[in-house]
């Protein structure tokens, strides 16, 4: 079926987070869509309604086969149901990891800029916190490895935190990229985590690598993080995954699960999950086609009506980073120019310091609502 992604649905006075106003601001920042979800999705929450009963559920062998399928066809990540464990989200599963592969003290690098509850739990949890700034080359990130690997022997990293595709950069590190950021890791006996929510995001012309897929010999090591959330716009239902290919390794973060009743998700949850990896592939093409349309326009027109905004073009997902110092020189002055414009937008200084004077916008909504948003944000920022 084709679906219509201009249509406007109001969700202010709904609880969202996104939408929370009590005036006609346009939230062009955290990551959900303002798209309505695949019918195929919304059919199968309404007949678990219509079944009328909501009472215990487990996963089915129907669900570990869609999972598996889903990964297999589409990233070659050989899955069995045993490499598969389920946790309510991945902030959780990175605190989870933290108590896996570290001790209260031990240090845990990210990149910098990253998505915030990389560092928040490291805090969080007791771990010494390190960063590895990236480096900006021809407009787009790149791992600066000689620092990852002198951070790691200066600090004693134990575990280190992956983005892949990276928010709010937007890249989708190549296959040879990670491969000299696991000999590394090897090299220094470094456990990784790689979260890889925003993989099925991929945008044309870039190819995302599953790091599963890259660790024989150190699977030991590895866990990979992900969820249908961000893919299928059902942030709200709640539900993740936790890949792993060591039977070792899975017993200890079932121990550590086990601890906390963290394993389980709800009943909806793994209706969406099912419906999502089994029938969803037709409207994720749409919507991505629908994403990149919306990248165009946004750059097209920062281009013609603010040429000082350097922005960071995305390889995966509908978030654009957005270097706005030629239009300030703080950042809490640029964030409220923004709102007092009534367009909201995150600001890159929660993302760590190489977030300075950034913004990350979110272009998943109608055409209608970003092109006005777009104006907004020139009105902020056109008279100086």
């Amino acid at each position: 079926m084709q679906y219509n992604f201009d249509e406007i649905i109001d969700r202010r006075n709904t609880g969202s987070l996104k939408w929370h106003y009590n005036d006609d601001t346009i939230p062009l920042w955290v990551a959900d869509m303002d798209f309505k979800a695949a019918e195929p999705i919304l059919n199968a929450v309404e007949q678990v309604a219509q079944h009328g009963i909501l009472g215990y559920t487990k996963p089915t062998a129907a669900l570990y086969e869609s999972i598996i399928n889903w990964h297999g066809s589409r990233y070659d990540l050989q899955l069995t149901q045993e490499n598969i464990l389920f946790s309510p989200g991945v902030v959780p599963s990175l605190a989870l990891m933290m108590q896996v592969f570290t001790e209260a003290g031990d240090a845990v690098l990210v990149n910098d800029p990253i998505y915030t509850p990389f560092m928040t739990k490291a805090q969080q949890n007791n771990r010494t916190l390190v960063t590895s700034a990236l480096k900006e080359v021809e407009g787009k990130y790149q791992l600066d490895l000689d620092d990852i690997e002198a951070k790691i022997v200066e600090h004693e990293i134990k575990l280190y935190l992956l983005c892949n595709p990276h928010n709010p950069g937007g890249r989708v590190w190549t296959r040879n990229e990670l491969e000299a950021l696991l000999l590394l890791c090897k090299k220094h006996e470094v456990a990784i985590v790689s979260d890889e929510i925003h993989q099925d995001l991929t945008l044309s012309g870039h190819t995302f690598t599953p790091f599963l897929t890259l660790v024989e010999g150190y699977a030991h090591k590895v866990v990979s993080l992900t969820s249908m959330t961000k893919t299928f716009n059902v942030a709200g239902i709640k539900g993740s995954m936790i890949f792993a290919k060591d039977e070792a390794l899975l017993k200890k973060i079932s121990q550590k699960q086990n601890l906390n009743d963290e394993y389980e998700l709800n009943l909806f949850a793994y209706t969406v999950m099912q419906s999502a990896y089994e029938h969803g592939g037709e409207w994720l093409e749409q919507v991505l086609a629908y994403i990149e349309k919306n990248i165009e326009i946004t750059i097209d027109f920062l281009a013609g009506h603010l040429p000082d905004i350097k922005v960071m073009r995305p390889e995966a997902s509908y978030l654009i980073w957005l270097d706005c110092s030629a239009y300030g020189d703080d950042n809490q002055v640029l964030y409220d120019k923004l709102r007092a414009a009534k367009v909201e937008l995150n600001a890159g200084i929660k993302y760590g310091d190489e977030g300075h004077l950034k913004m990350r916008l979110n272009v998943a909504c109608p055409e209608a609502l970003l092109r006005e948003g777009l104006n907004r944000i020139y009105s902020a920022f056109g008279d100086n």
